[in-house]
């Protein structure tokens, strides 16, 4: 005999209304003058394919409950106290679903814990993961608002922007508090291409609203600001990347980390990307390459890769577009009174910088002739510009990198800057918070490093936990019960012949 569950009424009714729904259409195609709208019966369609959808999740997550005196979770016994009906936040949209909920055995006023939330890997109570997952990709490329009205938009789950906004946040102090282990663990994953003989590293600054000062800002000059525009502050960004012989870039790994003194975690992250790829293959060439900003080459300059600095060869590389920048501004001191002559100027000396060996010697040579003859204001922006090309000079060696098949110019930090922070945190009306960028900060460099995937799976399993139900003790029975159970058991002779397991059997005390 079967027997058919409130479940399997439930289902049956959604298959049913949408076979309903099905044979109504087919009638009107056969009775109806007026050819029927498609876009409507789309509609339709779906809304009534999430009904469905909505009712098996449902089913499905009601298997999940657990309705035992007590379960066991991290080693701590909790004892059931109540049954209550929960929504989920489902691909779908909302389902409700009536659960058990337990407490700590001892405790009397500790928050409930919910054995099925744990079974089924619920983020935060409220999302299953799949919605989880696609609210939290979403959320790193758009807006809560924009996102909700994407979702809205879509069908489906609806949900509304301030849980959309809770997820990267909810998420990130997970991902924060395992984060090490968790990008070693992603890193372990991955393979170094066969074809890979460049590695590049960068890191860089940009400027972003932040809402709050945790100590890291510059002090500023007596009458002055401190550096940036009032509000904003600097955003690290970091890029590892892998070339072939022909300098054709391989793939990326993108970091990026809210305001923090000298980009610590930053550095950290670097280092330990740079380490493992080194320990897989130390042929690699490494190249350091950064704009002349003494911060990032006081890190790059003594970088650890974890091998012997005498096993690895190394190049450091002034990104050629800052010097190209900074050789505009030497030209603009030197001819700002004839344009024409200056852009032809600046352009011959920028194909002597990145093409002729001693390139950088000669920018210089044309610098300093020209210095006496200036007036006293052009000649201190000329000398800026000396200043900055003999202390970049040893790292501007374009034309035998270039012959290396070397990158000089740092276009993938400057598009991880711009991709990874301006496009998404520096919208119109945005101030984000330390805790709150971060999240969305980690979320987005995952993506774009290739690594969302992989990372999906090490956070979803974060929200699993293993329920063990505790099985009831059996109650031992009384004196008085064993001494009336004594006299009505059956003699030896009277069951000799009979298999007889004396061992189950009480004993008369």
């Amino acid at each position: 005999m079967n027997i058919v569950t409130q479940e399997d009424t439930d289902t049956k009714s959604a298959w049913s209304q949408l076979n309903q729904f099905l044979l109504q259409r087919e009638a009107q195609w056969l009775t109806d003058e007026e050819l029927p709208v498609f876009a409507s019966f789309e509609c339709e369609l779906h809304e009534r394919l999430m009904a469905l959808e909505r009712e098996l999740l449902a089913a499905e997550l009601a298997r999940y409950n657990v309705n035992s005196k007590e379960v066991e979770v991290d080693g701590e016994r909790y004892r059931r106290v109540m049954s209550s009906g929960k929504k989920y936040l489902t691909t779908a949209g909302e389902v409700r679903v009536e659960r058990h909920l337990y407490r700590r055995v001892g405790s009397s006023n500790e928050r409930c814990i919910c054995p099925l939330d744990y079974r089924a890997g619920i983020i935060d109570g409220y999302a299953t993961p799949r919605a989880a997952r696609q609210m939290n990709w979403v959320t790193a490329h758009l807006p809560s608002r924009t996102a909700a009205e994407l979702f809205k938009e879509i069908g489906g789950m609806k949900p509304s922007h301030t849980t959309i906004d809770q997820q990267p946040k909810i998420v990130s102090e997970h991902w924060e508090t395992h984060r090490s282990a968790w990008e070693n663990a992603l890193r372990q994953t991955e393979d170094i291409p066969s074809t890979a003989m460049i590695m590049a590293v960068s890191l860089d600054g940009v400027m972003a609203p932040v809402c709050q000062d945790d100590g890291t800002k510059k002090a500023a000059s007596p009458g002055k600001q401190a550096s940036g525009p009032r509000g904003y502050r600097e955003i690290g960004c970091g890029s590892v990347s892998l070339y072939d012989q022909e300098g054709e870039r391989l793939q990326t790994v993108r970091y990026g980390r809210m305001p923090e003194q000298k980009k610590t975690t930053l550095r950290q992250q670097l280092t330990a990307e740079c380490q493992h790829i080194v320990q897989q293959a130390p042929h690699l060439k490494v190249v350091k390459l950064a704009d002349g900003a003494r911060d990032n080459w006081d890190y790059l300059s003594t970088l650890d890769l974890g091998l012997p600095d005498a096993d690895i060869e190394q190049v450091e590389i002034v990104d050629f577009c800052h010097a190209a920048d900074h050789l505009k501004n030497g030209c603009d001191a030197i001819w700002s009174d004839t344009p024409d002559q200056c852009q032809k100027e600046f352009e011959s000396l920028r194909q002597v910088l990145k093409e002729e060996d001693g390139g950088a010697d000669k920018v210089l040579n044309a610098f300093t002739t020209r210095l006496d003859s200036l007036p006293a204001k052009r000649q201190e922006a000329l000398q800026k510009e000396i200043t900055y090309f003999r202390n970049q000079r040893p790292r501007m060696n374009y034309a035998a990198y270039l012959r290396q098949g070397l990158p000089i110019a740092s276009g993938v930090i400057e598009a991880t800057c711009k991709t990874l922070v301006s496009q998404r945190m520096k919208c119109s009306g945005m101030r984000w918070s330390s805790f709150g960028g971060q999240a969305v900060l980690t979320l987005r460099a995952l993506v774009q490093s290739g690594r969302w995937h992989q990372a999906w799976h090490i956070l979803e399993a974060e929200f699993r936990k293993p329920v063990s139900i505790v099985k009831e003790q059996p109650t031992q029975p009384c004196r008085q019960d064993t001494v009336a159970q004594a006299k009505l058991r059956p003699t030896l002779s009277s069951h000799i012949n009979c298999a007889v397991d004396y061992g189950s059997l009480p004993l008369a005390i």
